[in-house]
């Protein structure tokens, strides 16, 4: 049976909307609401899921999910399109215990539970996961418990770390109707669609040159005799310090995503899968990934004695913003 026929279309449009917004991925994330919008989302329903991912990836990522919803819609309206606002929010009676509220709805979600050790020695977080996420967001409607835990999951699913709060959610999911063959077609998707192992492996996180780098980005050492060949992730926005390559070169082979590359004193180049940087020793130059996009690269390291890298001044956000 084919993915589509397991996990719905609206589904579908969820799981992704949400975690390309935690991921930064702006670029899928508007095809996907477009996509979302030709399939019968409301303005209303999409705007929902972008401001309940603020509270598992932050109001970073979950503002820019809007800005990209908003620059959508501008977008379709400027060609003659006009889109269905959907149903406005629900509001609670004046005067109601948020508190209580919110212990009700958790209750609800995950049963009665003894007193998590994390409420009895921050006892604040547990009347703000109360009183703002399980009172303030789930009581606006507008998605099901079920759609809303299927952000959740979509969302943590992207975070390195969180595997307990994965299972925990998950089970939250499945218990508002959720289906196994349903959770096992979501992991497939969004590990495909969205967190896309990049071709030669992710590896470690990049710490040993985390000062020569803005941003994130994860190393994989594919070879280190007799030359240096190493898998580069770049998360959105990152790039690398301008640097030099002395006595030996580097050849650079694109594999995912959009990039820059500049040597300086000329215009920045756009790189996409499948092209090919050579830089001779000697030149000062940087690469990285774009703003909204994810990039990959295999670096080659053109073997030379005494070759070294010297590393040199970041590339400034305004110039960076120059040619994003």
């Amino acid at each position: 049976m084919k993915m589509e026929q397991i996990l719905s279309i609206r589904k579908t449009h969820i799981a992704l909307s949400a975690a390309y917004a935690a991921v930064g991925d702006m670029s899928s994330l508007k095809k996907e609401l477009t996509d979302a919008l030709e399939d019968g989302f409301t303005i209303s329903e999409l705007r929902e899921i972008l401001m309940h991912c603020y509270a598992y990836c932050g109001f970073p990522r979950a503002l820019n999910g809007i800005g990209a919803l908003m620059s959508v819609l501008k977008e379709r309206e400027e060609n003659g399109l006009k889109d269905t606002e959907g149903a406005a929010a629900e509001t609670l009676p004046e005067g109601t215990d948020k508190n209580l509220y919110g212990k009700q709805i958790r209750e609800e979600l995950t049963g009665v539970r003894p007193t998590a050790a994390y409420a009895l020695f921050a006892p604040g977080i547990d009347d703000l996961l109360k009183e703002h996420l399980f009172c303030d967001l789930f009581s606006r409607g507008i998605l099901t418990r079920e759609e809303r835990e299927l952000v959740t999951i979509s969302v943590i699913a992207t975070l390195p770390g969180a595997e307990a709060q994965l299972r925990t959610h998950t089970g939250i999911c499945q218990s508002q109707g959720f289906t196994v063959e349903e959770t096992i077609v979501w992991k497939t998707l969004i590990d495909e669609k969205v967190l896309r192992r990049p071709l030669f492996g992710l590896g470690l996180e990049n710490t040993e040159n985390a000062a020569y780098f803005s941003g994130q980005s994860f190393v994989n050492a594919l070879v280190t005799d007799p030359m240096r060949v190493t898998n580069i992730t770049f998360e959105p926005g990152c790039r690398n310090n301008w640097h030099i390559h002395h006595k030996g070169g580097q050849i650079l082979l694109c594999t995912e995503g959009n990039g820059w590359y500049q040597a300086e004193g000329e215009a920045p180049q756009k790189l996409t899968p499948g092209d090919v940087v050579n830089i001779p020793a000697g030149v000062k130059h940087w690469h990285g990934a774009a703003k909204d996009s994810r990039f990959v690269h295999v670096a080659l390291s053109v073997p030379a004695e005494g070759a070294s890298v010297e590393w040199l001044e970041p590339v400034t956000d305004e110039d960076y913003s120059k040619i994003n």
